[in-house]
């Protein structure tokens, strides 16, 4: 598979040690610092948020680009330098950005006349070919035994609330101040970010609706015992589907938490 080249994986029975190796030569780190254990669903998400980014060697090229530009690049600039339609260059880095490993930001104009374009720069975050953002585990299912505690309207309400107000601050960095887009496009970008974050996330189209489809979930263990936690993870995606695009959510059909094989979410 593209990008994968620099995987090596030491496997051993339902848990995995990995190294993520860029495929530029040379390692980037340990999946999850060095004798830890990443469970399958772990694993996976962690490969999937690393190929979705990097999978494709002119996005590759164009990350190592603007790594060496600190000050950041703009979509032209991409476009001029890899002899690319600057909506084929605005793609790839608006990929990128979604997973976390670009951040976006519009210069000040200082007055001058016309909308200066947003300029995509590296994140702070370190590494890209680490593994994904995952939630602690501890804090996680402390969460779901405090809601637990709440009747369980009041609990899915605030569950819901938080995860909303993230997901809108994660789409605030992936758009830049940039204008709605179509529900298609947003999805793939709350797809990407939800990979980025943990999930093993795509949208498909299922008849006339469009879907995202979420098939490992680092909330999975909490959410299992604690239901209400699930709430989390629909506002995020309400969220962040509101402040790409302004269309809503229609339903979940699927949880992996209620025993289906992926949480599915129509929009």
């Amino acid at each position: 598979m593209p990008g994968q080249q620099g995987l090596r994986v030491f496997h051993y029975p339902h848990r995995y040690n990995t190294r993520v190796a860029s495929p530029y030569g040379g390692g980037h780190g340990e999946g999850t610092g060095a004798g830890t254990a990443m469970t399958d669903d772990q694993f996976s998400a962690a490969v999937s948020a690393v190929t979705s980014a990097f999978g494709d060697p002119t996005r590759r090229r164009i990350y190592l680009f603007v790594r060496e530009r600190p000050d950041g690049v703009t979509a032209s600039e991409v476009a001029t330098r890899f002899e690319l339609h600057a909506n084929v260059a605005r793609h790839h880095l608006d990929k990128l950005a979604a997973g976390g490993y670009l951040t976006v930001y519009v210069p000040r104009t200082g007055g001058s006349a016309g909308r200066p374009s947003k300029r995509y720069r590296p994140s702070a975050s370190g590494s890209p070919l680490g593994p994904p953002q995952r939630g602690n585990d501890l804090l996680v299912s402390l969460l779901g035994r405090a809601l637990a505690l709440l009747p369980a309207d009041q609990a899915a309400a605030m569950a819901e609330q938080v995860g909303e107000d993230y997901g809108r601050q994660l789409a605030a960095g992936i758009a830049g101040g940039e204008g709605p887009r179509s529900s298609r496009v947003a999805l793939q970008a709350i797809a990407d970010a939800l990979t980025a974050h943990g999930f093993e996330a795509h949208a498909e189209a299922r008849g006339a609706s469009l879907a995202l489809v979420k098939q490992s979930c680092p909330f999975f263990d909490t959410a299992r015992q604690h239901p209400v936690i699930c709430a989390v993870d629909r506002g995020m995606v309400r969220g962040m589907l509101a402040e790409l695009s302004g269309a809503t959510l229609r339903a979940d059909s699927g949880s992996r938490a209620r025993g289906d094989d992926a949480c599915v979410t129509f929009v």
